[in-house]
C-alpha cells in the first residue's frame, strides 16, 4: 500500500470580512476516504503542525455537504487529526507516493505565500511522486519552481475559476484569483462550468476545479497510485 501526505491550509479568516474559512470539508473528507478505505496510509500536516479549522460553510448540516464529509465529522480519529495535525517541517516528501492538498479559500493565504509549501512540493515533484489538488488547493502550486521554472507551466491544470469566485462575491477579497494567477504561471488552464465537477489528469499532476470535483480528483489519485 502507498502513503498519502495531505496538506492543509490552517488559515482561518476569510480576508477582512469578519468571516471565517479554512479546509472545505468534502475536498479533505473524499481524499480521505478514497484512500484510507482501499488500505493506504494517510498524514494530514499543517504548517507548523497549527489546528485545521473547517470551513463554516462545509459543515456537514449544510444540504449539499457529501456522505464523505459527514462521516468524517462524525469520526472521532478522523477529527482528531485536524486538531492536532503533522507538522509539515517534519515530513519528507521522499518518504511518501504522493501529496494532497485540498482546498477551502484559506489555502490562497497560507499555503500560496508559504515558501515551505513551495520547497516540499517542488521535492516530491523532483522524486517523481504523485501531486493533486483540488478547488483552492493548487494555490500550493504557485510558488512551485523545478529546474527555475514554474512547475504548472506548460501543465494541464484545474481549479476554482475566476468566474466561480466571482459568482460567491470574493473576488475583491481574495488576495489573488487563482485561475488568473495559473495563467500568468503558464498553466493550460482547463476550466469547466461553474461549480460542476471536473478534474484533469496531466502526468503526476492532478488537479480538479471545485469542491464538487474533489471525488473525481480522489479517484484519479487512487487509480494512479495501483
Amino acid at each position: 500500500m502507498s502513503k498519502i501526505l495531505i496538506i492543509s491550509t490552517a488559515h482561518d479568516a476569510l480576508g477582512n470580512t469578519g468571516n471565517k474559512t479554512g479546509v472545505w470539508l468534502e475536498e479533505l473528507a473524499e481524499p480521505y476516504y478514497t484512500l484510507t478505505d482501499a488500505g493506504h496510509e494517510v498524514a494530514i500536516a499543517s504548517i507548523g503542525g497549527a489546528p485545521i479549522p473547517i470551513d463554516p460553510n462545509s459543515e456537514p448540516e449544510q444540504d449539499d455537504s457529501s456522505e464523505a464529509a459527514r462521516r468524517f465529522k462524525g469520526d472521532n480519529a478522523a477529527m482528531a487529526l485536524l486538531q492536532a495535525p503533522a507538522n509539515l517541517s517534519d515530513q519528507k516528501a521522499a518518504e511518501y507516493d504522493a501529496v494532497f492538498i485540498p482546498g477551502g479559500h484559506g489555502a490562497v493565504w497560507d499555503l500560496a505565500s508559504s515558501e515551505e509549501v513551495a520547497v516540499t512540493l517542488a521535492k516530491a515533484w523532483e522524486a517523481e511522486k504523485i501531486i493533486a489538488s483540488v478547488c483552492h488547493g493548487p494555490a500550493a502550486l504557485v510558488g512551485v519552481e523545478v529546474q527555475g521554472r514554474p512547475l504548472v507551466q506548460g501543465m494541464k491544470v484545474s481549479a476554482f475559476t475566476d468566474a466561480e469566485e466571482k459568482a460567491m462575491g470574493l473576488e475583491e477579497v481574495v488576495p489573488f484569483l487563482l485561475e488568473t494567477r495559473l495563467r500568468e504561471l503558464g498553466a493550460e488552464f482547463q476550466p469547466g462550468d461553474n461549480f460542476q465537477p471536473k478534474a484533469v489528469a496531466d502526468g503526476r499532476l492532478i488537479t480538479g476545479q471545485n469542491p464538487s470535483s474533489s471525488k473525481e480528483v480522489a479517484s484519479l489519485l487512487a487509480d494512479r497510485l495501483g
